[in-house]
């Protein structure tokens, strides 16, 4: 098993930048990629940012040149950096650990921008 912990939300206001993170614990030999998600009230959970084991990373397009992923393999721990936040990036931010067969997931951290 896997466990996830994010931590480093809050309330900021527009133009600000917040740094989440996801530290991982137990069975972390095992995850292909680690995965940040975002859910807003009355809104679907969306991928905002992954990177994979390899190192490589996405990002969805309303995050692009705004946020980065990063890693610490040292801590097993996972970055998002957020720049140049908007109201529209308000959420409960997650992440996921993908492993072969099975996911998962933190408890979530609330993002709150105010414009």
């Amino acid at each position: 098993q896997v466990q996830l912990v994010e931590s480093g939300g809050g309330l900021v206001q527009a133009g600000g930048s917040l740094r989440l993170s996801c530290a991982a614990s137990g069975s972390t030999f095992g995850i292909r990629a680690i995965g940040w998600y975002r859910q807003a009230p009355g809104n679907q959970r969306e991928l905002v940012a992954t990177i994979r084991r390899d190192g490589s990373t996405d990002y969805a397009d309303s995050v692009k040149g705004r946020f980065t992923i990063s890693r610490d393999d040292a801590k097993n721990t996972v970055y998002l950096q957020m720049n140049s936040l908007k109201f529209e990036d308000t959420a409960v931010y997650y992440c996921k650990a993908a492993l072969s067969r099975v996911n998962y997931w933190g408890q979530g951290t609330q993002v709150t921008v105010s414009s």
